[in-house]
Parts: C-alpha cells; sequence; structure tokens
C-alpha cells in the first residue's frame, strides 16, 4: 500500500479521475477540507507524481475518424529499437506500450477509414508482422485508479 496517499486524498483522487475540472471547493464540501487544504493535497500528490497530469478527453469520431484500432506489432530481427524512435512521430497512434509476449509492440490507433488503416498498415509492415483489432465500443474506458483494500 502507498503510505503517501491517506483516506481524504484517495476521495480527492477520486473525484479528480471523474472530472478533473471540478472545483476544489466543491471537493472541498465532498470531503470535509477546505478549498485551499485540497489544493494543498493536489499539489503534494501533483510533487510526489501522484497525479501526472490532466487531460480533455476527445471523441475520434467526432473529429472524423471513423475508426479506432489495436494493432499489435511483432517486430523483426534489428527493427525494434528504429520503430520505437519513429512511433511517437505516427499521428494515429494515440497510445502505445512495449509488452511481453509474442509482440513486442501495442498501439491504439484512430483512422479516418480502412483505406487510411491499409496504408498506416502498409508503414508498419517494413517493421513486423502486425495484427489489427478494430475497436466496436468501448466498454470500459479510463476507469479510475482506486485504492487497494487489504
Amino acid at each position: 500500500m502507498n503510505n503517501k496517499i491517506d483516506a481524504i486524498s484517495w476521495k480527492i483522487l477520486s473525484y479528480l479521475q471523474k472530472n478533473a475540472r471540478e472545483s476544489f471547493a466543491n471537493i472541498g464540501r465532498q470531503v470535509g477540507l477546505s478549498a485551499p487544504a485540497v489544493a494543498e493535497r493536489v499539489k503534494k500528490m501533483e510533487d510526489l507524481g501522484i497525479i501526472t497530469g490532466y487531460n480533455a478527453m476527445v471523441s475520434h469520431t467526432e473529429t472524423g475518424y471513423q475508426l479506432k484500432a489495436i494493432i499489435t506489432l511483432r517486430a523483426f530481427m534489428g527493427k525494434l529499437k528504429p520503430f520505437l524512435e519513429l512511433v511517437g512521430t505516427f499521428d494515429e497512434v494515440i497510445n502505445c506500450y512495449r509488452i511481453t509476449g509474442n509482440e513486442n509492440i501495442i498501439m491504439e490507433v484512430v483512422l479516418r477509414n480502412q483505406f487510411h488503416l491499409e496504408q498506416f498498415i502498409d508503414r508498419l509492415i517494413q517493421y513486423g508482422e502486425a495484427r489489427t483489432h478494430i475497436i466496436l465500443s468501448d466498454v470500459v474506458s479510463n476507469a479510475p485508479i482506486k485504492k487497494i483494500e487489504g
């Protein structure tokens, strides 16, 4: 268990994970603290690296991307390092992880349509064997991290 986070700070984290724009005054009313006390706790959690940033959640479909997919890559010998250096430049990639198992990489990508997907795969195949999984719907998305009990 992380001793840096007490029960009140966990409650603050819970509110911020649901809505990072929630006012400190409103969070304070919910957890029994003043707005400055909430702000101080949030600042401390930021300084400790517990809170790593704040993001706007953007709809891929409302911004013109019809497809969202998970693509795994099994890199060819000698191609993993060049791929890792390049993947950050791909506009389509919204998340990328280096993983264990048969594949080396798993990416979450957004694409305009199936033709864009084909072009993107054509760029990947020089680095390894790609497998594509089209996302039909979000079942769980950005679930909050909760305190581990026990």
